[in-house]
């Protein structure tokens, strides 16, 4: 893939790991958005997310670090971190270091994942993580689908992928019928971006001889921010489906895919079954198939839109400039529409620029003076 112009520190819920990766009293290492990081399990359960290095003499906590009750030990000296990233104890001293403090990140489970919050300046969550059954207008619940953990899951780490392409490829209805095969190409039903949470609706068929006057089936999907999208669909297969990319650094990102099955009637063990590990197969086959799209791809500002794509692709574009520092990056050309969210090239040796809103719209203004 080519180097996107888009920033790889986007704002919003992220998904880290699946909740059963991580047991009570484990601390789990991992590497998003550039910092190295711990998530661990309190003897409560609670799911903590911190910055990986002792704020002492710099310890990488997941090497060695162990869990004590609600409290993280370093494995260097000792020294204790509460869930809040505060030293609470100084094992050879009287008082705790009070002054010093571990970055912690807002953490979350929700629908057998881990999601943590960033922001580049550290701003508190303003949306949150839809529920994958809660949030649908429907009565189901997890117990209606067998267990997708881990057999029903896809976990691609390093790609060079960014969160805003799985977001762009819900709007895409012309990829459908090249990328998944179907016989026509779907109708949206719903294009919502009014907030930080979107929806975006679809009716669509997989079936050989479908057409749209005939179609009795679609999706419907709920998208908080460039990191978290659920699906559900309905007249098919019974499935909902969690995609989730996370960035790692400045150039890759982890993808994740969940998938649910609805149960068959009469079915209620503790495990998939044969016919739902085949069907969620299935369904992460067509996910793969957008991979292999978007691990190769480059970002195109503008894009040479036709006219039927231009409402939903300028839509979303405008959608996700939010969700970038200070309302997201924008180019040196003050000509040059900000609605992708796109860092623009500074000259020709391909060098970038960010520039904040503010100081964009202080620049257009002095030029009209």
């Amino acid at each position: 893939m080519a180097q996107t112009p888009l920033s790889m520190k986007p704002t919003g819920w992220f998904q880290v790991a699946w909740s059963a990766e991580i047991a009570v009293g484990d601390v789990h290492t991992m590497k998003y958005f550039g910092q190295e990081m711990v998530a661990w399990r309190t003897t409560s359960g609670r799911i903590v997310v911190f910055d990986a290095y002792c704020e002492h003499l710099g310890a990488h906590l997941g090497h060695g670090g162990h869990v004590e009750g609600e409290i993280l030990v370093c494995p260097f000296h000792g020294w204790e971190w509460n869930t809040e990233g505060r030293n609470v104890c100084v094992p050879y001293e009287k008082h705790p270091n009070k002054g010093r403090r571990i970055r912690s990140y807002p953490a979350l489970e929700r629908n057998a994942a881990v999601w943590i919050w960033y922001d580049v300046d550290g701003r508190a969550p303003y949306f949150d993580v839809p529920d994958i059954f809660g949030d649908f207008s429907d009565d189901k619940t997890a117990d209606d689908y067998y267990p997708p953990v881990p057999a029903a899951t896809l976990f691609r780490p390093g790609l060079e992928i960014h969160p805003q392409y799985i977001m762009e490829n819900g709007v895409d209805f012309a990829h459908f019928k090249f990328v998944h095969k179907t016989p026509f190409m779907p109708e949206f039903t719903r294009h919502d971006f009014s907030g930080p949470v979107s929806y975006v609706d679809f009716t669509i068929a997989f079936d050989e001889g479908a057409t749209l006057e005939n179609a009795t089936s679609g999706v419907e999907s709920i998208n908080a921010g460039l990191g978290c999208s659920v699906t559900k669909s309905w007249g098919m297969i019974d499935n909902r489906t969690m995609p989730a990319v996370t960035p790692v650094d400045e150039h890759t990102s982890d993808v994740r895919f969940t998938v649910w099955i609805g149960r068959k009637p009469g079915e209620d063990g503790p495990e998939i079954t044969e016919y739902g590990k085949m069907m969620a197969g299935f369904v992460i086959e067509q996910f793969e198939a957008d991979i292999e799209i978007w691990a190769h791809q480059r970002y195109s500002d503008p894009p040479a839109l036709s006219r039927k794509e231009f409402t939903g692709f300028k839509a979303l574009r405008e959608w996700a400039v939010q969700f970038y520092p200070d309302g997201g990056p924008s180019g040196v050309d003050p000509d040059r529409q900000p609605a992708s969210g796109a860092v623009l090239p500074a000259d020709a040796d391909g060098e970038y620029v960010r520039i904040r809103r503010t100081e964009l719209d202080r620049l257009r203004s002095l030029a009209g003076q």
